[in-house]
């Protein structure tokens, strides 16, 4: 993406990590942290970027996580609470001080809660988007979330090779399943094309199938965060789609519960929203924001 920037951080080995910020940082303003989804890049939140009412009410940076778009560490392996570390020493390299909101999109939303069981002093609300808190569990299978487990165990054997893999470019069934299952059937040409190139871009050559075989592995293979969401203490604002086809509707109303020492955690369903929530729905997800944010603010902020 021609808007996205790169910072050095220490965090594994050394990382270059990359975002966006649409406007310059404004101390004056709360912060808000947005993380994307499976594969795809800080582009997710294009629609956010041209909103100025968000634009004038916050500060927004996206953080691509490890094994996305621009992102490059030095090691090959890492996990969701290594990009959680990350995205904090991404703020302290920017110099954005304070507590800051954070908002992520299904991976981004077990990323952000992971944000705030790590340096609870610095969140001051979390916003998940079409995601889920559970590891690939039975009970996970039996609400009929997405299966990982079965459905990604194929493409990660495809993906491993003990030869160097020049030619490599992410296939076409594999581009097919963030994009249709993110945007839904009915996403437009234009935006099909858009992440079709994006995705042969980040993830072709040696180095691109090494990437994809690790967040695919990070994304099967997760942690679940039930018996951690009790230590959740910051506001909590779960936005949800009737049309997601990964994360049910009923796995956010059960979810939701857990977060049992949250002054206030609320789950609010969005009618006809997909799974890329913020992409299908902007203006609900927008207005839903800049509500939270507003509400929460602090004056260190």
């Amino acid at each position: 993406m021609p808007n996205t920037k790169t910072v050095r951080v220490p965090h594994l080995f050394g990382t270059d990590a990359a975002y966006q910020m649409p406007r310059a940082y404004d101390p004056t303003k709360p912060t808000c942290v947005l993380v994307n989804s499976f594969t795809m890049t800080s582009a997710l939140y294009e629609a956010q970027y041209k909103n100025e009412a968000l634009l004038n009410t916050m500060n927004i940076i996206a953080v691509e996580p490890l094994g996305h778009g621009e992102t490059r560490t030095s090691t090959e392996t890492f996990t969701y609470w290594d990009t959680a570390i990350m995205i904090f020493q991404v703020l302290d390299a920017l110099d954005i001080k304070g507590k800051v909101f954070a908002l992520g999109t299904s991976q981004g939303g077990w990323i952000v809660v992971r944000m705030a069981l790590l340096q609870p002093q610095r969140i001051a609300g979390i916003l998940p988007l079409g995601t889920s808190m559970d590891y690939e569990s039975e009970r996970s299978r039996q609400l009929g979330n997405f299966d990982c487990l079965s459905t990604l165990a194929g493409p990660i054997k495809e993906l491993q090779s003990n030869v160097p893999t020049p030619d490599f470019v992410i296939s076409q069934e594999f581009r097919n399943f963030p994009i249709y299952v993110g945007f839904g059937k009915d996403i437009d040409e234009k935006t099909a094309n858009f992440w079709n190139e994006e995705m042969k871009r980040n993830y072709s050559g040696d180095a691109g199938r090494k990437r994809l075989k690790e967040v695919t592995i990070n994304l099967r293979d997760r942690d679940g965060l039930h018996n951690r969401l009790y230590e959740v203490r910051c506001p909590v604002l779960w936005l949800h789609g009737t049309k997601d086809p990964a994360y049910c509707v009923p796995n956010a109303q059960d979810e939701i519960k857990m977060f049992v020492n949250s002054p206030d955690a609320q789950l609010k369903v969005v009618e006809g929203g997909q799974h890329y929530l913020s992409a299908s729905h902007p203006e609900v997800v927008d207005q839903e924001l800049m509500d939270f944010v507003l509400k929460y603010s602090k004056s260190d902020n």
